[in-house]
């Protein structure tokens, strides 16, 4: 192995621009480290490109044009909306273009970033390569996020089928979507889809949907989807494909029982895998260490297990896939690695909030009730219907709950769960109280403007102080207003 050089030409080399390799990037220039930055496709990575950002801006046509159809629920004739879905795709095409700039190789390059289009190629702990060149870091950061998952299911590659990754380049709205995945994205595509005009089947191989979550959270979204004409096949494996002339043909197994889905369109989203392999690493060291899941198995500092000035973060590190743990990843990616050995902070992840975008929302952060009963954590549960809340009333937007764990004899909270047509911003209220150390008592305390649906973090707290007043105090409170009457 090559000897460790005595000077180096840069701080830090971070292999990935996507929300990892660029907050790091970020934060080494902003300490006046030397940096490079090496991407091999597009600035940004998945969440502008392929993931968070094309999503949303679906989600939201999707919205409107669910809007026009429920119209008559707010006293407005409901209207069929005439759907161009080229115009919709190149709106999304556009709001990526709106966002470029942002992670752009020109605004890293003014914060003081050296970025460089290629493939790296690591070829020691302190050397990577990029287009013939050379470079020697005394750190680098591996940022190269993941992929979506296609599974060697038999004849799949006679059908056509795309993931979140190639969905951006359709330009006809399938008539027959089949989606196979019912996690987080499977859920946002299918009704997204369903409410542009396709016929959207879902397949799931656990008993329910988003089966990450409560029992009681899958529930709302199932009957949502229903509502929607959504057909959801859960308990359900997809087994093989087929092709018979223009008909594309899936089989599904359900208790035994083979059942066909006939689909012009197949979306797979069942998971992604890290992009560990390509850039060298497996040349550099066939003893680098990996999770079960796939992902680089790290220490508390974001080390690789073998090689302590090599780091990693975002999703080729997992635990997360979330956009905001990989930029919360990269401020201990960045700073340990520039200012070890004097100073490093072990990577923490007690409270990582996160959303689906569906209708309603759900949005966590915390453990969840089926965490706490997994784990024999004792919890108090504390639950608000949003059905009483007047904003929610006011706007028709009744379905969902807030729900909050609480720990036994006190106010803090273990975590909380929404439901709810603004459950991504109405958890900032809680991600901050478990960050910051407060309790249900201080929301209980704080104003909430009214009307709005932030009351109903409110209203969960006073729920919880209501069900935990002490009896004793009350009665002898009765008393002393007896006696003052």
């Amino acid at each position: 192995m090559t000897k460790q050089p005595k000077k180096f030409d840069y701080n830090q080399i971070v292999i990935g621009a996507g929300s990892a390799g660029l907050i790091t990037s970020y934060i080494c220039a902003v300490v006046g480290a030397k940096v490079a930055l090496i991407e091999k496709n597009k600035m940004g990575g998945d969440c502008l490109n392929t993931g968070c950002v094309p999503s949303k801006a679906l989600i939201k046509s999707a919205k409107v044009a669910h809007q026009m159809k429920v119209a008559h629920k707010y006293g407005i004739e409901s209207a069929a909306p005439n759907i161009d879905f080229k115009k919709v795709m190149n709106r999304v095409h556009e709001v990526i273009k709106q966002i470029e700039p942002h992670d752009s190789t020109e605004r890293y390059e003014k914060l003081g970033v050296e970025c460089f289009t290629g493939e790296a190629t690591i070829r020691s702990p302190w050397e990577v390569e990029v287009n013939g060149k050379v470079m020697t870091t005394k750190n680098i950061t591996i940022a190269t996020g993941a992929r979506p998952v296609v599974p060697p299911i038999d004849g799949i590659n006679e059908i056509p089928f795309v993931t979140s990754e190639t969905l951006w380049g359709i330009e006809d709205l399938p008539k027959n979507l089949l989606v196979v995945g019912g996690g987080p994205i499977g859920c946002e595509l299918a009704q997204a889809f369903s409410r542009l005009g396709s016929k959207v089947v879902m397949v799931e191989q656990s008993p329910h949907i988003m089966d990450r979550e409560d029992r009681s959270v899958s529930e709302v979204i199932e009957k949502a989807f229903k509502e929607e004409s959504i057909t959801v096949l859960i308990d359900s494996k997809l087994k093989s494909f087929k092709k018979s002339g223009d008909e594309n043909i899936a089989f599904i197994e359900k208790d035994g029982l083979e059942e066909e889905v006939h689909f012009d369109l197949c979306l797979m989203a069942i998971g992604r895998k890290a992009n560990t392999k390509g850039f060298g690493l497996e040349d550099l060291d066939k003893e680098i260490e990996y999770n079960g899941n796939g992902t680089l198995k790290v220490d508390k500092y974001l080390r690789l297990t073998k090689y302590k000035n090599i780091y990693a973060a975002g999703d080729v590190a997992g635990p997360f896939q979330f956009t905001h743990a990989a930029s919360h990843q990269a401020w201990y990616a960045s700073v340990n690695s520039l200012f070890s050995p004097f100073y490093k902070k072990k990577t923490n992840y007690d409270v990582i909030p996160r959303v689906t975008f569906t209708s309603p929302e759900v949005a966590s952060v915390g453990l969840s009730e089926k965490d706490a009963v997994e784990k024999n954590i004792e919890h108090m549960k504390v639950v608000y219907q949003l059905d009483d809340l007047d904003r929610a009333i006011a706007e028709s937007e009744i379905k969902g709950f807030v729900q909050v764990l609480v720990k036994p004899n006190s106010d803090k909270i273990l975590g909380a769960t929404i439901v709810g047509a603004s459950a991504g911003d109405m958890l900032l209220e809680f991600t901050s109280a478990m960050k910051n150390g407060f309790g249900l008592d201080k929301i209980m305390g704080t104003i909430h403007p009214y009307p709005t649906f932030g009351e109903a973090n409110k209203s969960a707290a006073s729920t919880w102080k209501n069900a935990t007043k002490p009896e004793w105090a009350i009665k002898i409170l009765t008393k002393f207003h007896s006696l003052r009457r």
